[in-house]
């Protein structure tokens, strides 16, 4: 049975426009305390929200994957459109890791804390080997986002920070031991 997703929208109308003439562009929307499994604070994700009036947070509330919940996926949309995805999944220990090309194609640099990863100008991606009772698996996790709040020089690292972050909530909340 799949369980159900609660949605976060958020309208922020029109207290957050930066000034009353048409010319003027909207503000950084206000995204709700904890976002994406309960990984990430406002701060971490404002570079990659731009502007707009309305956030659209569709995520499960953590990432307990098992045997029977495999895969879990937070969007973050503003303004109907996508700024941000995260994926985890579990998969059978041991598989072989393909990137295809649509991560090889933005020539990825590996991430200094995790081998089998590419990070890249608008993300991430890493296959973290994991250790439990009920038998290991990998899991591979999965940052896509609009870096418009970033300069070019920050983009990886931000990413990096980001996908550190994720694979230590990761772990822990699926039961991966070392």
């Amino acid at each position: 049975m799949r369980t159900p997703r609660p949605v976060v929208a958020l309208a922020m109308g029109t207290a957050l426009l930066t000034g009353c003439s048409a010319g003027k562009e909207s503000a950084a929307p206000e995204l709700p305390s904890s976002t994406c499994f309960g990984v990430f604070t406002p701060a971490e994700l404002a570079p990659f929200m731009g502007t707009g009036d309305e956030v659209r947070v569709d995520s499960p509330p953590d990432l307990s994957l098992n045997v029977s919940r495999t895969k879990a996926i937070c969007t973050i949309d503003v303004d109907g459109k996508p700024r941000l995805t995260a994926t985890a999944q579990r998969r059978p220990a041991g598989q072989e890791v393909t990137w295809g090309s649509e991560v090889e194609k933005h020539r990825p640099d590996v991430l200094p804390y995790a081998d089998q990863s590419r990070l890249w100008d608008s993300g991430s991606a890493v296959v973290v080997p994991c250790k439990a009772p009920e038998g290991d698996f990998d899991l591979v996790l999965f940052i896509d986002a609009v870096p418009d709040g970033l300069k070019q020089e920050e983009r990886r690292p931000a990413f990096a920070a980001l996908m550190k972050k994720f694979m230590e909530s990761a772990r822990q909340q699926t039961g991966c031991g070392a």
